[in-house]
């Protein structure tokens, strides 16, 4: 009979929304077993996505993972799951010497540094990645099928700090607050700075109170969308740190954004989501969807590879007009119509 582990550690070290997935491999984990301690490894600017999860015990950043040796909650690890393949990390932990380590066998140096191995191959899967991940619970005898309609209860991000006065000041009661996210740091294919333009010009101030977010590289890339439509929009790109935003996306009743961290963010928080994706594998929505019975997703169905290994604008995606969404937006709302 398998021995359970005391804690184990989730290794998923990319960016923001890919952690966000992940953060449900640790509530599947307490699920089965509420004694276990989690440690998840991360980078550190994901920090804050990693401690709202009430499901993690400790954060364990890389660097130091990497050059010394690390505790789950005062213990020593007993278990690594390498959700994200990591040649270093993999190597790290086979010096570490912890007992078990799970991967996958399509990385050929996890052969030679794990000792469960699951077969699997995200390139051209059609599962949704939180699906994959969770599959890699098997060596623990966590066999159940997962579906995404379950899985926004694994979330767990409900450790969400105080939101600050100056930034709390700035959300209307009396409207419906919602984020546009033009930007994607090129993580994927975007709608367009004009489609977002357009459809701020769509929306009535009488009804939205429309907040732009992003860093401030990316508010560069963007001020054309603010020289066109002034003060119908605050501004807020660059002026939060990620916990903060959190806690204001938590405040917000709505996000529309390209496949990117605070659109997955906003679907475990339950708020309403619109997720604009090209229909490009591996970037389509069965494989990055937003995952909350609130979230809709906006993708033209077709099978289209065109711009798939050019970095071109993906004509595909151009072809969902402002126009839907705001149709979508009003719909989610009835009383907002005149």
């Amino acid at each position: 009979m398998m021995q359970i582990p005391t804690n184990i550690i989730i290794s998923r070290t990319d960016s923001i929304g890919d952690v966000v997935l992940t953060l449900p491999v640790a509530g599947v984990l307490k699920k089965y077993f509420p004694h276990i301690k989690i440690g998840f490894l991360g980078r550190a600017y994901t920090r804050p996505v990693i401690e709202a999860c009430k499901y993690v015990d400790e954060f364990i950043d890389i660097k130091e993972f990497l050059d010394k040796r690390v505790s789950i909650c005062g213990q020593a690890p007993v278990a690594i799951l390498h959700v994200y393949p990591s040649f270093a990390i993999a190597m790290r932990a086979k010096k570490l010497q912890i007992p078990l380590q799970i991967g996958t066998t399509n990385r050929i140096y996890h052969w030679f540094t794990c000792n469960k191995l699951v077969k699997l191959s995200r390139k051209n899967s059609s599962l949704h990645e939180a699906v994959l991940n969770l599959k890699l619970l098997k060596p623990l005898g966590i066999n159940e099928d997962f579906g995404t309609e379950t899985m926004s209860k694994f979330f767990g991000l409900t450790r969400i700090e105080p939101l600050q006065e100056s930034f709390s000041n700035l959300i209307d009661e009396s409207r419906y607050n919602l984020i546009l996210h033009p930007k994607s740091q090129g993580n994927t294919r975007e709608w367009g700075t004009d489609y977002f333009t357009e459809l701020i010009q769509l929306l009535s101030n009488d009804r939205y109170k429309i907040f732009i977010s992003g860093t401030q590289q990316e508010r560069q890339m963007i001020q054309v969308l603010f020289d066109s439509v002034g003060d119908k929009v605050t501004d807020i790109t660059g002026t939060m740190n990620l916990g903060q935003f959190i806690s204001f996306i938590a405040h917000c009743d709505g996000i529309v954004a390209n496949s990117t961290g605070p659109l997955h963010i906003a679907a475990a928080l339950g708020k309403d989501v619109l997720g604009i994706y090209p229909p490009i594998r591996p970037m389509h929505p069965q494989r990055w969807a937003p995952l909350s019975a609130k979230a809709k997703v906006f993708v033209i169905n077709r099978e289209c590879n065109d711009c798939k290994n050019k970095s071109v604008d993906c004509h595909c995606i151009r072809e969902i007009k402002p126009s839907m969404l705001q149709q979508t937006l009003n719909d989610l709302y009835p009383s907002l119509q005149n």
